[in-house]
């Protein structure tokens, strides 16, 4: 009588497991509906979705959900808008972290990284005035030594990134660090030709052309270089570790932000899956710092304004918390997505 009443137990549990399983699987297919096909609606909804996770904080983001062109604009209207880009007054340069430094123009940023060892440049702006002035200058306002920089990492090539690096890398003997992609698309065709900004750095011996998950150490720092495309097909998003008043916390730069690239729909995708990648390795990793290279994404004039107010041992408004980063990249992917879903419908 007891074996049999464990039988029947052992067969009421298994039965009711499969149920359980067959009930979770009806869920998850009621969860995860197969893609819409593209439409002004999903059109609609990613933009919804953008605009909910952006909320008041990550607003500038939004800005990707307007439509973008589906062609490059003519030389003339390109070469005249970058011009008056570049003659807005520069803001001062900053320090947001104990080791990381703004050192940008007023379109584009140059952040530094403080090591033990020298100097790792992020980004090297518009051309050799705007590395003298603003990276060189910048950094003798902060104290630190232009001599120091020992590697200069373009995050993609476009000219308001590379265009001060031979410069430098001359003067200083630095090393250039760029991905193989976007090296070849340097040494080959560029996206943007425009002599508005300097000359793309030419490959030496020393200079480095990184993969997905290389790490560049100098010092006592360790940057770790993620391949994500679609900006560029080879745009470098560096993640690293800062402190706050002696506390860590690690940072993300996103290498590329706006679809300036015209109606290229593979593409896209690229830039979508490089979104939901970062976001777990964000969320894997605790980032929460986000920065960009362009600061009218990431609001990094406005708050290194307010750290030069507030008083000794107030939170650093860099410091957004991994939450508000994982927000941040799924407004990207889901304006990326709604920008895709325009050029299938064109």
């Amino acid at each position: 009588m007891a074996f049999r009443l464990r039988k029947n137990s052992r067969t009421l549990l298994l039965k009711t497991t499969a149920l359980a399983a067959v009930a979770a699987f009806i869920q998850g297919c009621a969860q995860t509906p197969a893609q819409q096909p593209p439409s002004e609606a999903t059109i609609a909804a990613h933009v919804a979705a953008a605009t909910r996770d952006a909320g008041t904080d990550l607003a500038p983001l939004l800005a990707l959900c307007q439509p973008a062109p589906a062609a490059q604009p003519p030389q003339a209207e390109l070469d005249k808008g970058l011009r008056a880009l570049i003659d807005k007054p520069a803001p001062p340069p900053g320090k947001a972290f104990d080791n990381l430094y703004f050192v940008g123009a007023d379109w584009v940023s140059a952040w530094a990284i403080k090591t033990s060892d020298g100097i790792i440049l992020i980004d090297a702006l518009n051309n050799q005035m705007e590395a003298a002035a603003l990276i060189e200058g910048g950094m003798r306002r902060l104290g630190l030594d232009p001599a120091q920089i020992k590697y200069v990492v373009v995050t993609h090539g476009h000219g308001d990134h590379y265009g001060g690096a031979p410069y430098l890398a001359q003067k200083y003997r630095a090393r250039v660090v760029m991905s193989e992609a976007d090296w070849t698309m340097t040494e080959t065709k560029l996206e943007f030709a425009t002599p508005v900004w300097g000359a793309p750095p030419k490959r030496g011996a020393g200079d480095m052309s990184v993969k997905d998950g290389d790490r560049l150490t100098l010092g006592d720092t360790t940057v770790t270089l993620y391949i994500t495309p679609g900006h560029t097909m080879g745009t470098i998003s560096p993640v690293f570790d800062v402190t706050s008043d002696g506390q860590k916390h690690r940072a993300m730069l996103w290498g590329g932000t706006a679809f300036n690239f015209g109606k290229n729909v593979p593409r896209l995708g690229s830039y979508i899956d490089a979104t939901r990648r970062m976001g777990t390795v964000a969320e894997a990793q605790k980032i929460d710092v986000l920065v960009s290279n362009h600061s009218g994404y990431d609001g990094s004039q406005g708050k290194l304004a307010a750290l030069k107010q507030q008083p000794a041992g107030a939170a650093n408004p860099f410091v957004i918390g991994t939450p508000a980063v994982s927000r941040a990249l799924n407004v990207m992917g889901e304006c990326a997505q709604a920008q895709r879903d325009r050029f299938v419908l064109q």
